[in-house]
């Protein structure tokens, strides 16, 4: 009887891809835990929420459309729209639609002008002041949200500090208090310090060989913080922007105690649609308005990825 003796290269294979496979059965179940957790706690409610804004109001959705008003029941498997009727046609949200998008980019861009001012000063020329506005820029993110905004409140109110201090010289200073520049002040001071550190971290670690070059063949400040500085930097600009975007869009403590009643930015809105008025469905539009509004943001942070892995050669 003839026998069959595997080749001493095939056992070596067969091996190799038994190890590998042991390995990528391993890595699975290394990370299945997080994702069962992200997929339990945040993709179920998810689903559930998007079902129940489209009038599927059974099963895990049954107690909150027994309790809430105003709730709008899908006809069999047919979903209804009534609850998005509801809200776009109110011309109240889309003021708070307005005034959300208005102070978002506001917010943003004067956070990015400040932690790209404070990035520049400490990459181009160092020093005490660029050391102290970098160290001061980090305060607020060891200030809790809520006695910042109380304080906003209070210093730019008709009685507030600075009110009091141009009364000094005969002045009189702008109320600021429940009014969208408060907002605006309130989210770009809770924003700054990831900006900061996000963006000085980026110019820093661009190499001082290219800087030193630049400067040897001409070119002034304006023009190598053009050509090098901001291009070489732009990943770490784009997770700021996109960060601080998302922040500011979907924020609730600062609109809150420092803007006006009325409009509002969605987050309390949507907010009060839940609780004051115990309109589930209406809250839920909102919400994934705002979080429609986030994924379009978050998109220029994917893009951003993508391009500096294309030019890296990684995909």
């Amino acid at each position: 009887m003839a026998t069959v003796t595997a080749s001493p290269a095939a056992t070596t294979a067969g091996r190799g891809a038994h190890h590998a496979s042991r390995s990528a059965a391993a890595g699975f179940l290394l990370a299945l835990p997080p994702v069962v957790v992200i997929a339990l706690f945040v993709g179920v409610p998810v689903v559930l929420a998007l079902a129940f804004s489209v009038g599927f109001t059974g099963g895990l959705n049954s107690v909150v459309a027994a309790v809430g008003q105003n709730v709008h029941h899908a006809d069999g498997a047919v979903p209804t729209f009534a609850a998005y009727g509801d809200v776009f046609t109110t011309p109240a949200f889309w003021q708070d639609l307005a005034l959300t998008l208005g102070v978002t980019l506001a917010s943003t861009a004067i956070v990015v002008v400040l932690a790209g001012g404070i990035g520049l000063a400490l990459r181009l020329h160092g020093g005490r002041l660029a050391r102290l506005l970098s160290a001061v820029a980090i305060v607020p993110l060891f200030i809790p949200v809520v006695i910042a905004s109380w304080a906003i409140l209070t210093f730019y109110s008709a009685d507030g500090f600075l009110r009091s201090l141009f009364a000094q010289v005969g002045l009189e200073a702008p109320v600021w208090s429940y009014t969208a520049v408060a907002i605006v002040i309130g989210s770009a001071w809770t924003s700054l310090p990831f900006a900061t550190l996000m963006i000085a971290s980026g110019l820093q670690s661009v190499p001082d060989a290219l800087i030193e070059a630049a400067r040897d063949a001409g070119a002034g400040t304006a023009r190598i913080v053009r050509t090098i500085l901001l291009p070489m930097s732009a990943v770490p600009i784009v997770i700021a922007v996109t960060f601080t975007a998302i922040g500011v869009i979907g924020s609730y403590t600062v609109p809150y105690f420092t803007g006006p009643n009325a409009p509002t930015m969605l987050g309390v809105s949507l907010a009060s649609y839940f609780t004051a008025y115990n309109q589930p469905q209406q809250s839920l539009v909102m919400a994934f308005v705002v979080f429609l509004a986030a994924a379009g943001i978050g998109a220029l942070y994917v893009w951003a990825n993508f391009r500096s892995a294309r030019r890296e050669g990684r995909i």
